[in-house]
C-alpha cells in the first residue's frame, strides 16, 4: 500500500521514511550514486537515484570489510540490530562515502522482533554516540525518533498493520523507530541544522 510515496505496511517506519526522504530530497538524488545494505529498491523507488546499487548478506557483509567503490549515499534500513559488529560495519560505512556522502541508519527500539539474530536497539543519543566513534563528526549528524504509547502496544501485541495503531503524533517517551543521517566530512561544507 503506496502512500507518502512509499509502502505504509511498514507502519511504524512512515515518520522515519518521511522525514529521511524530505532531507535526501534536497540533495537531489537523481545526481548521487547510492548503495542499500541488504535492503530492497523502496528508497530508490521513492527517490529515484542516478544509480543504485543492492548489497545482499551473505553475498556481501558490511562487517567484513568496505566495497571497493565510493557512494554518495549508504543507506542501512533497519539492518544495525542484526549485525555482531555495528562499529566496524559503521567505520566499513564511512570507507564508502565520498567527502561530503550520507549515510542513513534506521533502526528499531521499541519493537516486538521475530529475527533469529537481533543484537542492539540504540536510543537517538545511542546511535549519535556510535556514529561519532566511528569518525563521523558529531555536527553532521541529524537523529530523529518516533512512537507512542498506543503504537507500542499494537506492535508488542503484532496487531499493528493488521487492525492500525492510531495516531501518528509523536511521544518521545515511547521511540518505536529511532534514525540518523550523518555526512562525512568534506571541504567547505556547514554543519547540519538542528
Amino acid at each position: 500500500m503506496k502512500s507518502l510515496g512509499f509502502d505504509i505496511s511498514r507502519w511504524s517506519r512512515v515518520v522515519c521514511y518521511r522525514e529521511c526522504f524530505a532531507i535526501l530530497r534536497t540533495l537531489a538524488p537523481e545526481t548521487l550514486d547510492a548503495m542499500e545494505i541488504s535492503g530492497g529498491s523502496a528508497w530508490n523507488d521513492a527517490l529515484g537515484f542516478k544509480s543504485f546499487t543492492e548489497a545482499h548478506y551473505p553475498d556481501y557483509d558490511v562487517c567484513a570489510g568496505p566495497l571497493p567503490r565510493q557512494f554518495d549515499v549508504v543507506i542501512a534500513d533497519q539492518v544495525w540490530p542484526h549485525l555482531l559488529w555495528p562499529y566496524r560495519a559503521t567505520r566499513n560505512v564511512l570507507d564508502m562515502l565520498r567527502p561530503g556522502g550520507w549515510f542513513v541508519v534506521t533502526v528499531p527500539f521499541l519493537i516486538h522482533t521475530n529475527q533469529p539474530v537481533d543484537c542492539t536497539r540504540w536510543t537517538e543519543t545511542g546511535l549519535k554516540h556510535l556514529l561519532m566513534e566511528a569518525g563521523f563528526s558529531e555536527g553532521n549528524i541529524k537523529t530523529g525518533s518516533w512512537g507512542n504509547l498506543a503504537a507500542v502496544k499494537a506492535s508488542l501485541r503484532r496487531i499493528g498493520a493488521k487492525r492500525g495503531f492510531g495516531s501518528l503524533e509523536n511521544d518521545p517517551r515511547y521511540p518505536m523507530t529511532v534514525w540518523a543521517l550523518a555526512r562525512k566530512d568534506g571541504p567547505d561544507q556547514a554543519p547540519l541544522a538542528g
